[in-house]
């Protein structure tokens, strides 16, 4: 029996580009929708409003931000919970049978058939949908955008100073590019690897789409306070709609 009905949802969600942009932009958890057959993964009500099983604030300020520039944007639909699209197949992390100290009781003791399941209906399917995508774009008009927000402090009570952080691996040029585009905003605490260090070993969708093509590429991590309200949402959207042609254009001038 497959893991998704046909009345649900596909595991992504496209909004197409109205515009020759060069930005690419890819929300890996968007969404906090589970598969019938799977319920509510034996977790209570309120876990589902938690950072676990979404990136708080991310998808409005994607589809905001989309909507400005016009590009295209590609968002997963099903919560991290059921499995986390930004880990490779068969990761430690990529079905969290503990996820922030909440237990998961329906990603415990999964066989191997139950993980293939998942990967196959929505991990694969998901990032299929941005390889069609990116195979046919120019890799020398495309920028690379992965959407992200983090928690404001660690689980043992540790505040995170940065309201948004900047993760690189293969493209550390174009993250302090950026950094220094937001700094000139003023006031802002941008993090350069913070809260999260990026590399093939703890992430999947930059190093697996931009890295192997040497794309130009940002992962763009903002504090969830800051994106919890629609205010806030649309202030970040706003400030990212005005940065990124900026910083598309110093690129092409510096290259």
């Amino acid at each position: 029996m497959p893991l998704l009905g046909k009345s649900e949802a596909r595991p992504y969600h496209v909004h197409a580009a109205v515009t020759d942009s060069p930005f690419v932009m890819i929300s890996d958890h968007a969404g906090r929708a589970v598969p019938e057959r799977l319920g509510d993964l034996g977790l209570p009500v309120d876990e589902w409003d938690r950072h676990i099983a979404y990136d708080i604030g991310i998808r409005e300020v994607g589809r905001h931000l989309q909507q400005a520039l016009g590009c295209l944007l590609v968002e997963q639909v099903y919560s991290r919970l059921v499995i986390d699209c930004n880990r490779a197949a068969g990761h430690p992390t990529s079905i969290p049978p503990v996820s922030d100290g909440a237990p998961v009781p329906g990603n415990q003791g999964l066989s191997a058939v139950e993980r293939r399941q998942r990967e196959e209906a929505i991990l694969h399917a998901y990032h299929d949908e941005i390889e069609r995508h990116l195979s046919r774009r120019k890799p020398e008009t495309t920028l690379f955008v992965s959407l992200h927000s983090f928690t404001p402090a660690m689980q043992d009570g540790r505040r995170r100073p940065w309201d948004i952080g900047l993760l690189h691996d293969h493209d550390p040029h174009s993250a302090r590019l950026m950094r220094t585009l937001l700094e000139e905003e003023g006031g802002l605490h941008v993090g350069d690897n913070q809260p999260y260090v990026l590399n093939s070993q703890n992430e999947y969708s930059v190093p697996y789409h931009a890295g192997r093509r040497n794309l130009p590429a940002l992962e763009i991590e903002i504090r969830q306070d800051l994106i919890s309200d629609e205010v806030g949402q649309k202030l970040w959207a706003e400030r990212l709609a005005r940065l990124l042609p900026r910083f598309w254009e110093r690129r092409k001038e510096m290259a």
